[in-house]
């Protein structure tokens, strides 16, 4: 007798086990699920095989070949499409000339298929069905039959208030060959919702049988894991390849070359596959441990299924859960019940996996990260939500609507009861599609919301001044990647968030400790359309407005489709500026690219000198930077603009405080101090410059990317402001913006990154300080090695990525060239010493 296999199907339902294999090749206790039904059928002495391939067909091809080490002999048949369950067994009709069983290649039963085959026989069935008894029979179809076992009824997938039965079909069939006459050719039909309702309305003699044993239906990742733990008590036997050892009260199965230093702490089931290392004292209870693993020591693994390949570092819990092939648990892991991971992922020391979380393959756990929710997109679950104030990811990928959801709720946990939280975004759909779920959360616990819309970035925070609201947030597009969304968390000063305001939220988000406000007393929204007013009157008043009209320059501006262009310009016109403006329009399908951004700083130089301009500005979609394009079109560096802004300001404006982070060229304390103006150097965190900017002693604070904060004003990144103040003291100094530009003193001012794991920053680091000890050396931010007069070296450990900045400056481009060289020789030469 013939026995036809289904193995054909996707497991779309049990991804990601399915993510490098076929379902069916899915290892059950170390040996793919379908050569335990091999087996099963060569039991009955059905050792002619027909395998009905479809998906990844080459993965069982090269496992079963011909089937000759199996002691059967295999047919592949492997349709042109999806044909659908019976569709895919009429293409292999020329095969099937005689009755024949269909059984699927994913199944676990111990079913005597002798006993179904008799039946069908007994009876001169043309197709019998073969059916068990379920406890929940709504998955599956529920098949009725009559007292002489013919097939009356098929309910697919019902209701409990139609089930009157528990029997249900388990995809074993007999046919005889002539059955497949009802199978149309090259259409997709399927056995339980065409063939056999056909056969039924034909009167055909279709027969069910209801067979004692096991069963199961591995189709689904807790489906996988019951039937472990089916095995694991002895409620189905199955052929084990590792050999029994004789222990006593321990069921203990081990393959060849198997390291075991200590089978003390092995307790119930436990098998380990060939090649594979049980490192000093650990706890495994249970579990299946594939080829070629290290389990080290101080593990603990209780009902475990560990695939081939795999790396469980010392210290690790793992509970309940899959670990598919060629995965790196890191030291002091917790994987909670239910978890799965996918093969290639690396899970990073002291990570933790909660409950029932999926890792889809090739993902990176960061060390000590809480992995909440299933991580099927992006590459990386990141230990920290916050990057300083912000919280970044791809857009509906790693930031989701349910995502958003809960941050809001975790950010409304930490705040009172019944506070006032101001919301804003940029011009982006995405930003309004997520600003709009974390809203919801923040409702949810019972804090309020007043609601700016679509709005800049400087308008948020010089809200938060006033009174009334305990934070804010505000959504916005990345600027140097358009797929990416940054969520900007503001406290109530307008102050980007503390390192510790943003712990709180973690802990609480991580911990899924929220607050749920009483049905009738949810948080409300409230629009708020009177800010801008109020920051055009503020805007006025910091400004010499009669110089200004005065003066009637005429500014070129490109808005980057950002809400500034609904302001700026009509601040600009009651100033007495002429505005020409590029880009003013808000286009929600527009995003800006680094290219773009090339592309319109060349433009707008173009423009700038064809008219005559007096300036140029291109404003970033958040309203906080500038770029300077000169009255002959030069466009302005960083470094070039806060020098100009430095010297304009020494020049007429208020004496005072000058903050600069630690990287700004030492040409601005040159300047300041024949002024006898105080520089001060801070790190280079956006909080860290603000904090600066809110004493009443600070006059400017500037960065070296174009971002201004005038605390009279307001202490707050403002480009829309900087544009205005900039024209102000050139008007004041009577100059030119390039004329000013040509006094600044001149460096050479270099800078460079290079690549380091974040596991050798602090290594690198210890490296430097030591290098430094006899050198002069201030540790603002990172070590900044001073050399000579205007010459030094900074080396800085970026916050976020693993990188390492180097900056150099020196009057000279070649000594600036060889302090940059000679430093980055030390930290690569640092780093080798390390691998």
């Amino acid at each position: 007798m013939k026995a036809v296999i289904m193995a054909g199907g996707f497991g779309t339902r049990i991804q990601p086990l399915t993510g490098s294999m076929p379902k069916p090749m899915i290892p059950l206790f170390n040996r793919p699920i379908m050569l335990h039904i091999v087996e099963l059928l060569k039991k009955y002495d059905i050792t002619e095989l027909v395998m009905l391939l479809y998906h990844q067909p080459f993965y069982i091809k090269n496992f079963f070949r011909d089937g000759s080490d199996f002691g059967v002999k295999i047919t592949y048949v492997t349709p042109i499409a999806d044909m659908g369950t019976a569709g895919a067994v009429k293409a292999a009709e020329k095969y099937l000339d005689e009755r024949f069983i269909i059984i699927s290649g994913d199944l676990l039963t111990d079913f005597n298929l002798k006993k179904i085959i008799d039946f069908h026989a007994d009876n001169k069935a043309k197709a019998t069905i073969t059916l068990t008894s379920v406890k929940d029979p709504l998955q599956f179809g529920v098949v009725i039959t009559d007292k002489e076992k013919r097939i009356t009824q098929f309910l697919e997938k019902p209701g409990w208030g139609e089930v009157i039965s528990d029997t249900i079909n388990t995809g074993i069939y007999v046919l005889e060959p002539e059955v497949l006459k009802y199978i149309p050719e090259g259409e997709n039909f399927d056995f339980s919702q065409d063939l056999f309702p056909l056969m039924l309305k034909k009167k055909e003699a279709l027969y069910g049988v209801t067979a004692r044993g096991y069963w199961r239906d591995i189709g689904n990742t807790d489906s996988y894991r019951e039937a472990y733990h089916d095995i694991f008590k002895g409620k189905v036997n199955l052929k084990i390849d590792e050999l029994k050892q004789d222990f006593v009260g321990k069921d203990l199965r081990i393959g060849a070359d198997v390291k075991l230093e200590n089978a003390v702490g092995l307790e119930g089931t436990v098998v380990i596959g060939d090649n594979s290392q049980i490192l000093g004292d650990v706890r495994i209870k249970d579990s299946v441990i594939g080829r070629n693993c290290t389990i080290e020591t101080g593990v603990r693994l209780n009902r475990c299924i560990i695939w081939d390949n795999s790396y469980v570092k010392k210290g690790a819990k793992i509970t309940d859960s899959v670990i598919c092939s060629n995965v790196r648990v890191g030291q002091g892991a917790v994987l909670e019940e239910g978890v799965i991971v996918a093969d290639e992922t690396s899970i990073g020391d002291e990570a933790v996996i909660k409950n029932d979380v999926k890792i889809w393959p090739k993902k990176t756990i960061e060390a000590g990260a809480t992995v909440t929710s299933n991580m099927i997109w992006g590459e990386k679950w990141k230990k920290a939500l916050y990057e300083g104030a912000l919280i970044k990811g791809l857009s509906n990928v790693e930031l989701t609507p349910e995502f958003c959801a809960k941050l809001g709720c975790a950010y409304g946990t930490s705040l009172p009861k019944g506070s006032f939280v101001l919301a804003g975004r940029d011009s982006n759909p995405s930003s309004r599609m997520l600003k709009r779920c974390f809203v919801g959360g923040l409702l949810s616990a019972g804090v309020n919301v007043r609601d700016m819309k679509m709005t800049s970035l400087p308008l948020v925070r010089y809200k938060l001044k006033t009174f009334g609201e305990v934070g804010g947030v505000h959504f916005r597009q990345a600027q140097d990647d358009p797929a990416l969304l940054e969520i900007v968390f503001l406290d109530g000063d307008g102050i980007d968030f503390s390192s510790n305001m943003g712990k709180n939220v973690e802990r609480t988000f991580f911990k899924e400790n929220f607050r749920r406000a009483h049905h009738t007393e949810p948080g409300v929204i409230t629009d708020i359309n009177n800010v801008g007013d109020f920051y055009r009157e503020g805007f006025l008043r910091a400004l010499d407005r009669e110089l200004l009209k005065k003066s009637a320059f005429t500014v070129v501006v490109d808005f980057n489709f950002s809400p500034a262009s609904q302001i700026l310009p009509q601040l600009l016109n009651e100033l007495g500026f002429s505005v020409i403006a590029l880009n003013a329009y808000v286009d929600e399908g527009h995003g800006v690219r680094a290219k773009g951004k090339e592309q319109a700083l060349q433009q707008l130089s173009a423009i700038v000198a064809s008219l005559g301009a007096a300036a140029g500005f291109w404003l970033d979609s958040s309203a906080e930077a500038i770029t300077l394009v000169d009255e002959t079109g030069r466009i302005c560096t960083g470094i070039e603009l806060l020098s100009l802004t430095v010297s304009l300001l020494l020049k007429n404006g208020p004496k005072g405080v000058i903050a600069v982070p630690v990287q700004a060229p030492s040409t601005i304390e040159q300047m300041a101090g024949q002024k006898k103006c105080q520089v001060v150097r801070t790190k280079s965190s956006d909080r860290a410059m603000l904090e600066i900017a809110s004493s009443s002693e600070t006059v400017l604070t500037g960065t070296t990317d174009g971002r201004f904060a005038f605390p009279h004003f307001q202490a707050a990144f403002d480009g829309m402001f900087a544009i205005a103040r900039l024209m102000e003291m050139s008007a004041a100094a009577g100059l030119k913006l390039s004329q000013t530009l040509q006094d600044v003193p001149r460096s050479a001012y270099i800078q460079t990154n290079i690549s380091c794991p974040w596991e050798m920053k602090g290594g690198i680091m210890r490296k430097m300080s030591e290098d430094s000890l006899e050198q002069e050396a201030t540790f603002i931010d990172g070590i900044k090695v001073h050399t000579g007069t205007d010459e030094w070296v900074l080396v800085l450990p970026d916050q976020y990525l693993p990188l390492i900045h180097i900056v150099a400056e020196a009057r000279e481009p070649k000594t600036a060239q060889k302090l940059l060289g000679e430093y980055e020789k030390k930290v690569a030469g640092w780093k080798k010493e390390m691998v």
